[in-house]
């Protein structure tokens, strides 16, 4: 008797409901979901830029020797320069044999090594840009001939992107107030946010460095200009239905 009592009292208080409330039960809250955009500028205090010293010998020993020699040279004087150990990383090491094939001209019969070639790459974080371009230079001239990229970032870049994020909401704010206006309700309180994840700014490669030659009399001229961070975030207001 018990079990059969509970769902009957249970029916009776929804039947107990005016079908006015009942069906205000029913209804969802109205609301509006919106994307701001923000975004901060602020000059870059560090560079990041990847660097290489490749040799090429007859043996792969004589090849990794010489190699070993100039990037000795290269990590000293960049430990000269201020840079320090945990600026410094070693990004890749490779030995390739090198091949003649055979054609027309050479009378070969099959593939031959006929020497190899060592790659050792860098990484160097340089926290004195007014120094990039001397220690550009310097490397090169003990012996780096093959680079990457030169990027422009920020050790901390927390407070630009604080900014960002309030320059975010606002705009959040101001896009849904637009919206609510336009169709004759009013905004209530903010119901959820969210930050999208992809927070950063792009980097900025110094070009034509792949291949670099033996440095000139002045500094490679750097130019490390603003980095800009972006941030999107998700609002969803509720609405009220007659507009204030």
């Amino acid at each position: 008797m018990i079990r059969s009592f509970i769902p009957m009292a249970a029916a009776a208080s929804v039947l107990a409901l005016s079908p006015a409330a009942a069906q205000e039960a029913m209804v969802p809250e109205p609301k509006i979901m919106v994307t701001g955009e923000g975004e901060a500028s602020v000059s870059p205090d560090m560079a990041l830029i990847s660097i290489a010293v490749v040799r090429e010998a007859e043996t792969a020993r004589e090849a990794m020797d010489a190699n070993n020699e100039a990037m000795n040279d290269v990590i000293a004087a960049l430990r000269e320069e201020g840079i320090e150990s945990r600026d410094l990383q070693t990004s890749g090491l490779s030995i390739d044999p090198r091949y003649v094939y055979p054609n027309d001209n050479n009378g070969e019969e099959s593939p031959r090594i006929v020497g190899y070639q060592v790659t050792n790459g860098l990484t160097v974080r340089i926290r004195d840009l007014d120094n990039a371009g001397a220690i550009l230079d310097r490397v090169v001239s003990l012996g780096v001939n093959q680079g990457g990229q030169i990027t422009f970032t920020n050790d901390d870049p927390s407070e630009a992107l604080n900014e960002a994020r309030k320059d975010a909401v606002q705009d959040a704010i101001a896009k849904a107030q637009t919206l609510a206006e336009a169709a004759g309700v009013s905004l209530g309180d903010i119901l959820e946010i969210s930050e999208q994840s992809n927070i950063g700014q792009p980097p900025r490669p110094l070009p034509q460095m792949m291949r670099m030659e033996a440095a000139t009399a002045s500094s490679v001229p750097v130019e490390a200009g603003e980095n800009e961070y972006q941030v999107r975030v998700n609002v969803t207001f509720g609405l009220n239905q007659s507009a204030e």
